[in-house]
């Protein structure tokens, strides 16, 4: 058990760590503000999601409808960077904690 205890105080695993939350939080938290952007003007500015948009489309539909690219987009930003940064990395550490496991 004290492998496991030390790997994760290890500076690796903090780098490891950092960097998915100096990622994960600021995109979630952009995500969810827009989303909650679109609720609140659901319920307080029905006037304004009401009015005509392009193609037909009232406003508020157009904003729902923004949601989906907008998630997207933060997955496909997750998945890159996962690829790039994060995944390497617990590879890494994976490696380094399978090979002591070896050993003993």
């Amino acid at each position: 058990m004290n492998r496991y205890v030390a790997t994760q105080n290890s500076a690796e695993y903090q780098k490891l760590r950092r960097s998915f939350r100096s990622f994960a939080f600021p995109v979630v938290t952009v995500v969810l503000v827009w989303y909650f952007i679109y609720v609140l003007l659901s319920i307080y500015a029905t006037g304004f999601m009401k009015l005509p948009g392009w193609g037909g489309l009232n406003v508020g539909l157009w904003i729902s409808l923004a949601q989906f690219p907008t998630t997207w987009f933060a997955t496909w930003l997750y998945v890159r960077t996962a690829d790039k940064k994060l995944d390497p990395m617990a590879e890494a550490i994976r490696v380094k904690l399978e090979a002591e496991e070896a050993k003993s």
